[in-house]
Formats: structure tokens, C-alpha cells, sequence
């Protein structure tokens, strides 16, 4: 019998806010994160806006040495996780250290580190590199700060599957757990692009909205006005843990993991496969893995990043896999990143604890700025207004570049 998964803690961290709960709070106000971008000078560039985490103060985090050595997504995993951390409760002792492990991705990583690395060898030449360029950039040492700021010594993994990274990281930490191979892990991911060659590098593919005049309206998923996304930055962290476990130590539980399911489109670089075939089959493997029919579905947070395409291909497969219930308006579909904009690597993690807060709280968060919708996307998408609804079984969406998919289903935690 496979073991069971369960929720025990969540930290989240966008341009809506620091924490969880003044997330939670701004969506379902319709807050948006998206602004002029502070971070560095966006004259020559064609957007200028982006959903900066505003006032973030790594030192609360980390101390000052130490935080000159990493890049801003290790802060924005450290900052996620000690609130995730301290929601759960769960400490690692020495009894329990080896079976506590960590799995948080990154798609991209040190952006920041090594734009500024390259610009100092440009400079002054290979000598003035620093010697924390590497540790500072790469992948995998958002999980490698984490095990060793907690003291976690089970399985250690970084993920980097484009914007499906921690969706994918939470679901190959749930199945860590469910085979035995740890009983909890601290699941997620980081992101930190708005940089000049971040933002320059996806408006060069003509991926992001354009509307410089109007950065909190532009992120308008499902909408027939949209016109591509709005990068965000920030992290998602779960704190995932063997049901058994969980109880032996008084958790309070928030939620269980059921169903996790992937698939690739096997078909373009960056576009979606025709009818978002792929995204169908991620969607009807994490809802056959849960054991469940898709009508006992009640919400999905739909990846949807607000591109002409990519929206309409996602509803397309929902309707596929859905049927009845999403064309007459049974099932609700939101797409937050019409606030929070997209995450990238992080939006998957970020994206399953406003899952979660959805199922606890009864309450389906909002599409905003969805005004004239697309013929094309026919489903009930929360119109701009959060609605208070029985969420007892949810799924998150995550796609990314390269064609890879991942969908995870939550359960509501009932005794």
C-alpha cells in the first residue's frame, strides 16, 4: 500500500506580498503585483514593467556576508521556506535528520549573479570574477542552503524544468515520500529573472504583454486583449510530510497530496501541442494516479500566463478532459497570475499553496482584468471576483518551454 502525503506548511513570496496569508488576502481583493520595473534602468527596453517583489529584505533571512554569496532566488527560497518552516511546526532533530530531505528548483537560477559576473570579467577580466560566482548561480543551491540551514539530510534534488519546475519538484518529492525514501520534504521553487537580460531575453521572443502604460491590466489571461505575460519572481514552498508522521508529531494537516501526472508534448520548442494535447494527458495522469474521476474535480488554477495561444489551448484541454461540467460552469478555473504575473520556475509551487488556500478557505480566487473573454475559452474562469464555492478536490496546472507538463491534485484534509 502506497504511503500517504500530506501538507503541513506552505511560505509564499510575489509582488502581491511577503506571506501566505497577505497573498491569500490581496487575491481575493484583486490586488495586482505588476509595476514599474525598480531594479534596474528600463530606457532602452521595449517593457519596462514586471512584478517585482517590492521591500523584500534578504537579511531578515540571512545574514549580510552570507547573503553577498547567493543569488536573489536562493533569498526568495530561504524566505519561502522559513515560512513554510515555522507554519508546520516541523523541526529537524538529529533523530530525523536523514529522513527529512529537500527538492526546490529553480528555472532559470542566478540570472542576477551572472549578468554581474560578466559585466565585472568584462571589466576588469577573468580576475575580477568572484570566486561565489558559481555557488551563487546555479541551480540546485536553493535546496543546497535550505538542507544545510535546517539541517535536512535525506535526498537533496534541484529540478529545472522551465516554468513546470516546481510543480515537478513538489510531485517528485511527493513520490519520494510515497516510496519510502524520506518522510518529509521541503518541496518547491525560486525564481528571480527581472533582469535586463531576464525581461529583454522573453520580450525578444515577443512572449510579454507590452502594455507599459498600464502594467497592473496587462496580465489579462483568457481575455481576448491579451497580448503575452508579465514576468514575476518569488517562491513556493511546501512542507510535504508521510501522513503517519504528520500525525505522530500533532501537524496540523492542510491539505493531501492524491495525483500527480506529467506528460511532454513532443512537439515545439515553445508552443503547446494542437487542442493542448499535452496538457490533457498531464491533467488525466495526475487524476488517474489520485484514483479519481474528473468530476469529482471542483477547481483547477490553471496555468494560463495570459498569451493568445497558450490560454486558449489550456481551456481547450480542459474542456476535453472535463467535459459537460467545464462548458456549463460547474468546474471554476482562475488563472492567478493575472495578479501575481508568472513566476516561471516558481509559479508552480506558488500556485499550489493559493491551491491550497482555496480548498481551507471554501473561497475560489479570481481571474482579473478578464473584461471581454476570448470565444475561444469558453469556461467559468471567476471572472475579476473571488466566489465562495465547495472546493473539496483541486488541480494545479504547470507548462513549460520544451513541452513539459505537470499537473497536481490536492485533497481537502478531512479526518
Amino acid at each position: 500500500m502506497e504511503r500517504r502525503v500530506v501538507v503541513t506548511g506552505l511560505g509564499l513570496i510575489c509582488g502581491v506580498g511577503h506571506t501566505a496569508p497577505e497573498i491569500w488576502k490581496g487575491l481575493l481583493a484583486g490586488k495586482s503585483g505588476m509595476g514599474p520595473i525598480l531594479a534596474f534602468d528600463t530606457t532602452d527596453h521595449p517593457v519596462r514593467f514586471a512584478a517585482e517583489v517590492k521591500n523584500f529584505d534578504a537579511l531578515l533571512f540571512v545574514d549580510k556576508k552570507e547573503a553577498r554569496k547567493m543569488g536573489r532566488f536562493i533569498h526568495f527560497a530561504l524566505a519561502a521556506t522559513h515560512e513554510a518552516m515555522e507554519h508546520s511546526g516541523l523541526k529537524v532533530t538529529p533523530e530525523i535528520s536523514e529522513r527529512v530531505g529537500v527538492h526546490i528548483g529553480s528555472g532559470i537560477g542566478g540570472f542576477d549573479v551572472i549578468e554581474r559576473e560578466h559585466i565585472a570579467m568584462l571589466k576588469g577580466g577573468p580576475r575580477k570574477i568572484s570566486p561565489f560566482f558559481i555557488p551563487g548561480a546555479i541551480v540546485n543551491l536553493a535546496a543546497g542552503h535550505v538542507s544545510i540551514r535546517y539541517g535536512a539530510k535525506g535526498p537533496n534534488e534541484a529540478t529545472a524544468t522551465a516554468c513546470t519546475t516546481s510543480a515537478h519538484a513538489i510531485g517528485d518529492a511527493y513520490r519520494t515520500i510515497q516510496r519510502g525514501d524520506a518522510d518529509a520534504m521541503i518541496a518547491g521553487g525560486a525564481e528571480a529573472a527581472i533582469t535586463p537580460m531576464g525581461v529583454g531575453g522573453f520580450a525578444a521572443m515577443r512572449a510579454l504583454s507590452t502594455r507599459n502604460d498600464d502594467p497592473e491590466h496587462a496580465c489579462r489571461p483568457f481575455d481576448k486583449d491579451r497580448d503575452g505575460f508579465v514576468v514575476g519572481e518569488g517562491a513556493g514552498i511546501l512542507i510535504l510530510e508521510e501522513l503517519e508522521f504528520a500525525k505522530a508529531r500533532g501537524a496540523n494537516i492542510l491539505a493531501e497530496i492524491i495525483g500527480y501526472g506529467l506528460s511532454a508534448d513532443a512537439f515545439h520548442m515553445t508552443g503547446m501541442a494542437p487542442e493542448g494535447e499535452g496538457c490533457f494527458r498531464s491533467m488525466r495522469n495526475a487524476v488517474k494516479s489520485a484514483g479519481i474521476s474528473p468530476d469529482q474535480i471542483d477547481y483547477v488554477n490553471a496555468h494560463a500566463t495570459s498569451t493568445p495561444l497558450g490560454d486558449a489551448l489550456e481551456s481547450k484541454a480542459i474542456e476535453n478532459l472535463f467535459g459537460d461540467r467545464a462548458k456549463n460552469g460547474t468546474l471554476l478555473v482562475s488563472s492567478t497570475k493575472s495578479m501575481t504575473g508568472h513566476l516561471l520556475g516558481g509559479a508552480g509551487g506558488l500556485e499550489a499553496g493559493i491551491t491550497i488556500m482555496a480548498m481551507n478557505e471554501q473561497v475560489a480566487p479570481p481571474t482579473a482584468n478578464l473584461t471581454d473573454p476570448d470565444p475561444n475559452c469558453r469556461l467559468n474562469y471567476v471572472p475579476n471576483t473571488p466566489v465562495d464555492a465547495k472546493i473539496d478536490i483541486a488541480l494545479s496546472n504547470s507548462f513549460g518551454f520544451g513541452g513539459t507538463n505537470g499537473s497536481l491534485v490536492f485533497k481537502r484534509w478531512t479526518e
